[in-house]
């Protein structure tokens, strides 16, 4: 299955269009990607922060003093 067109991969490189989809695209994907992976690890933080806010306000010494007991 091809898809571009070759039927036999003796031939110069050169002369031949792309190799392979998206071709070109590569520095803008890299992009995407950085700034989807920035804005993750920001969103995880944050969302960790709030439910460790969460417990911090939830925690009092009888709620802290029935976990330690169960263990």
């Amino acid at each position: 299955m091809s898809t571009n067109g070759m039927t036999s991969w003796a031939v110069d490189l050169a002369d031949v269009g792309a190799v392979y989809p998206f071709q070109g695209w590569e520095v803008v994907m890299t992009v995407l990607c950085v700034v989807f992976w920035l804005y993750w690890h920001v969103r995880q933080m944050r969302d960790e922060t709030r439910e460790l806010e969460e417990a911090v306000k939830t925690a009092t010494n009888e709620n802290m003093a029935k976990g330690i007991d169960r263990y």
